[in-house]
């Protein structure tokens, strides 16, 4: 099997500086996708989306089914609560935003 192997050139072979490339590419796309699946974004937005409909909801509710909560309008506090809870969460990703990873520390940089 040797004999086969030794006669033919290898078709691929990739620099350090390629490699090195493609690290920091991958890098840059795993940190973009960190940030776009970050949980408070998704948290925030399904509150919010929620807390519209039972918004809505309560504000539509008949005196029926507010007499029925005992005089409490449940849908509309309990709308008004998730609305509010989604737009911290939003707040919060917004004014802390994930960082980007850090370089790895143990591999040398190479300057020349």
């Amino acid at each position: 099997m040797t004999e086969h192997s030794e006669g033919r050139p290898e078709q691929f072979h990739y620099s350090e500086e390629d490699v090195q490339r493609e690290v920091t590419e991958l890098q840059g796309k795993s940190a973009t996708a960190a940030r776009i699946f970050d949980l408070r974004r998704i948290i925030g937005g399904l509150f919010v989306l929620y807390g519209v409909i039972v918004t809505i909801t309560g504000i539509t509710d008949s005196q029926a089914a507010i007499d029925k909560a005992e005089g409490i309008n449940i849908n509309l506090w309990t709308g008004i609560g998730m609305l509010l809870l989604g737009i911290f969460f939003l707040a919060w990703l917004k004014l802390r935003p994930t960082p980007p990873p850090l370089p790895p520390q143990g591999l040398p940089e190479e300057k020349e």
